[in-house]
């Protein structure tokens, strides 16, 4: 597994074999876990899949198999060195420019993603599915809170920004299209397309901040800080909408959300003022 730690960083890059190793890095232990499971249910008649224990492990065993294979068959294969990420802490200001600049990112994504119709031939039975699943992992908080504000930004930040969008600028492209690409990739792989907008949204956020920080810690901070509000909003009103919850105006809350994004977006990127291009 990759050395979360502040040491140097291995120069390694992300191509179609890197894409290939994450799959089947990721597939093929799911593939043995349910392999187990089959087994243990049918010999010893224990019903591995109904419990939430089964939900964490599935998903842990899936993106360790995935950072694991490229950390093995890529990043020392290439450069003779294991997977290491920068988590270095950053000035008090610097977060209290990035949480406001996530929460305004929240609101507009929300809005985008609530233009999305949930009727219909096409949109009806997907939607159907997408709220059976969202419910099977929200029945218990303490799992959800397992797998969304802790499992989830700490491996699919490393996924996501630490091996696809920086293995992209290391191997030569643009920050700018680099961040875009891991960002459409992280809302393609949410699998739906109610999550789709916002997840993409959340990855320009996370990868901008990733790039210019150089700390992997920023956006696993903000990737939680996200999916905290969302676990918070579920539990406590059961539902992932701050308008329904506070019975606000989706227009108000897009115009906050608008100015919030647009004003702190522009004075992050004034205190880091790499360029992007």
């Amino acid at each position: 597994m990759p050395e979360l730690t502040d040491k140097v960083e291995p120069h390694y890059t992300f191509g179609w074999r890197g894409a290939v190793v994450l799959i089947i890095g990721a597939m093929l232990p799911v593939i043995l876990l349910n392999v187990g499971v089959f087994l243990a249910e049918t010999v010893f008649g224990v019903h591995i899949q109904q419990n939430d224990l089964y939900l964490i492990l599935s998903n842990a065993v899936l993106w360790m198999g995935a950072i694991w294979a490229f950390d093995y068959f890529e990043c020392r294969a290439v450069t003779g060195r294991p997977l290491r990420f920068n988590l270095d802490p950053m000035n008090i200001s610097t977060y209290a420019l990035i949480f406001p600049l996530m929460f305004g990112m929240m609101l507009i994504a929300e809005f985008l993603s609530g233009q999305l119709p949930v009727t219909g031939p096409f949109f009806g039975p997907m939607y159907e599915v997408f709220t059976q699943l969202m419910e099977q992992m929200t029945q218990n908080t303490v799992t959800l809170v397992i797998l969304a504000v802790i499992m989830a930004p700490v491996f699919e930040e490393v996924v996501f920004r630490g091996i696809i969008q920086k293995g992209l600028i290391n191997k030569g492209m643009k920050p700018m299209t680099a961040i875009w690409i891991s960002a459409v990739v992280f809302g393609i792989v949410h699998a739906n397309p109610w999550q789709f907008v916002g997840a993409v949204l959340l990855g320009y956020v996370l990868g901008m901040v990733y790039h210019r920080t150089k700390s992997l810690l920023m956006p696993v901070l903000l990737h939680a800080f996200n999916n905290l509000l969302s676990v918070l909003l579920l539990t406590y009103s059961d539902t992932e909408s701050f308008s329904e919850a506070f019975a606000v105006s989706e227009y108000l809350l897009l115009a906050v959300g608008i100015l919030i994004f647009v004003l702190f977006h522009y004075l992050f990127a004034k205190k880091y003022s790499q360029a992007l291009n």
